[in-house]
Order: structure tokens, then sequence, then C-alpha cells
């Protein structure tokens, strides 16, 4: 692509040289939306206006007013994620259902970062959540057919999108690649943030005085294991710490981990997947945490959504995962930004 950055992504001559990529991006989608299909799934359309954009501390939403009949307003936000609305639907009974959702985020602009963008979400009811793993694995070769290419690439990295993923825990990951014992440093929802922070320095990683352990995981993880994650060949990212995973169960077998798992190609994170939690009062303890790491972090909080809470009393045991669309279709057709694989970008 060689027009230059600060030409208007509506000018003839880049148009024409994006246009490839983004009938790429076409074929992608239809290849997925074919594949489901024949899984028996269902394709929903969840509402993007929502009374909370989501509970993560470090999630930024987009706020609005609702302006009632009675012109008064109320305050509204643009989802960060069909998450709440999808298991909304499961409680309501689906049981295979996926979206190619638009969702919206603050604080996010970069290669691999747009305010706006298309996130694949999709939920199976009763299923393991490493069942997942096959789904991921399909959408690398689906998008690399779909974009006439034998790997993925983001810029001097390659991955083999027909290769099996590696799978590597959280807790291996960071002793392999880091040195740290990270399991040793929590206890189920609870952490010892002088204990992760004391071998964080050790392995010279720069932390600030006010940092908790969230955001020493945070440093680690994209200074010295991120880096690693996806070369050759696609990696899952499993069992992160239950302490890193609100909105996921904990592992059967051990406290300190839930099943929580990301997929990494190229050393990009593509999608984020849950077994996912359905205990409300735990859902609700863990999100006021959220909401109070938030307000320390950012003087900020972000109202629950009572309905979503109420409607985990009802919702079977499922797996869900968050894959983010345009991310895939950069890597399938070595796009150098998450702008050139959208057909309008967010200008600014």
């Amino acid at each position: 692509m060689n027009q230059q950055p600060d030409t208007p992504w509506w000018d003839r001559e880049r148009h024409a040289e994006r246009r490839p990529v983004l009938l790429a991006r076409n074929r992608t989608q239809a290849a997925i939306r074919d594949w489901l299909g024949a899984q028996d799934f269902v394709e929903v359309d969840p509402a993007a206006l929502a009374l909370s954009p989501g509970n993560e501390a470090h999630l930024h939403g987009f706020a609005t007013s609702m302006i009632g009949n009675d012109g008064l307003p109320q305050q509204m936000y643009l989802h960060t994620s069909p998450e709440f609305s999808m298991k909304k639907l499961l409680a309501a009974g689906e049981q295979r259902i996926f979206a190619f959702s638009h969702v919206w985020r603050n604080r996010e602009r970069g290669a691999l970062h747009s305010p706006e963008f298309t996130m694949l979400e999709w939920y199976r009811v009763g299923a393991d959540y490493r069942l997942l793993f096959d789904d991921c694995a399909q959408y690398l070769r689906l998008a690399a057919e779909a974009a006439g290419a034998d790997m993925l690439r983001f810029r001097d990295q390659s991955c083999d999108p027909f290769a099996r993923p590696d799978i590597l825990s959280v807790a291996d990951a960071f002793r392999e690649f880091a040195g740290i014992d990270l399991l040793s440093t929590c206890d189920g929802q609870d952490t010892d943030v002088d204990a992760l922070r004391k071998q964080a320095e050790r392995q010279g990683v720069r932390l600030s005085d006010d940092d908790g352990w969230s955001d020493i995981l945070s440093r680690v993880l994209v200074e010295k294991v991120e880096p690693h994650l996806g070369h050759g060949r696609p990696l899952i990212l499993d069992r992160y710490p239950a302490a890193e995973a609100a909105l996921a169960r904990p592992a059967s077998d051990d406290n300190r981990e839930a099943e929580r798992f990301e997929l990494y190609a190229c050393g990009v994170e593509l999608a984020n997947g849950f077994g996912e939690l359905t205990d409300p009062e735990e859902q609700r303890r863990r999100f006021l945490l959220e909401m109070d790491e938030k307000q320390r972090v950012y003087g900020e909080r972000y109202p629950l959504d009572e309905d979503f809470l109420a409607s985990l009393a009802f919702m079977p045991p499922a797996s869900g995962c968050a894959l983010g669309f345009d991310r895939l279709v950069m890597l399938a057709t070595g796009a150098p930004r998450i702008d050139e694989v959208i057909w309008t970008p967010v200008a600014g």
C-alpha cells in the first residue's frame, strides 16, 4: 500500500489500493458465517446501546444520552462487547449463537487498535471451553484460504494458519519467558502485589510505585511473554490466573487458575475465551472489585447491568469467545494497520 498515511481513505487511488484487502475481508466473513451455520449456530444481532459498557477496570466505554419522550436524558453507553446481551440470549434458551458485532473502546488507537472495530463472538452451551480452541484454529484456516495466503503475517513475523495451535499455560509462559513463578503470588482471587513486584523487578521490568498486581502482570506479559507467542505456528495461552478472569469459571483442579485462554499468531493477540461464570453473586463481587480498581486508577466507575446479573441465574453452563475480526483479516492479508482492513475507518 503505497499511498501516504495522511491520504483520506475515500481517495480514489487509495481506495483502489485497499479494495482487494477489503474484498478478502468480505470473503473471510462469508466463509466463517457458512462454517458456523453448518455447525448449527444461529447468527444474532445484539443492540449496541447498553446500560453498562462492561465492567472490566481497563476497558473504556463511549458514553451518550438516551432522551425519553419526557425529554429527560438517561446515561447510556456503546458496548465494548456484545457479551452481556448474548449471555441473556443463552438464558432465554439459545444454544449456539454468534455475532459479528461493531464494538467501541475509548483510549485505544494504533496499528492494532481502532476505537470502533468488529468483534466475532460465539457461544456453545454445554461445551468444554477447550472446544473453542478448535473453533479458533478453523477461523485461521478460513481466513488464510479467503485471502489466498499460505502464511499469516504481521511486520516481520509469520505464522502457519494450517498448523494445529500449541497450548501453553500462563504460568508456564511466565516461568519460561520471564523467569517468574506467577502462581506463587496469587491464591484464588487474592493476590500478593509485593511478591510479584519483587520477581518482576529482578527480571528488569520497570514499574511505577502505584502499579497493582494486575498492572505488573500486564507489563510482564507485554514486555517478556507476548513477543514469543504465535511465531511459526498459532499458540493458545491457557489458564489465566483467576484474578485476571472476572467472567470465567475457576479451574476445577486449581483455584489459582481459571478457564480463560487467548489465541496468538505472529505475536498478536486475536481472541479471548472463557468457560463462563454463571454465579450471579460471585459475578457481582468480581465486577465491584473491577470497578473499585477503575475508580483507583482512572477516577471513574460504570454501573452494573442488573438485568445481566439476574439472567445469570438462568444461564446454562456454556463456553464463549470473542475474536478481533479486523486483526484476523490483517494477518491473513498482511496489512500493516487495522485501518487498512476496515471499510470506513474512524477518522482522527
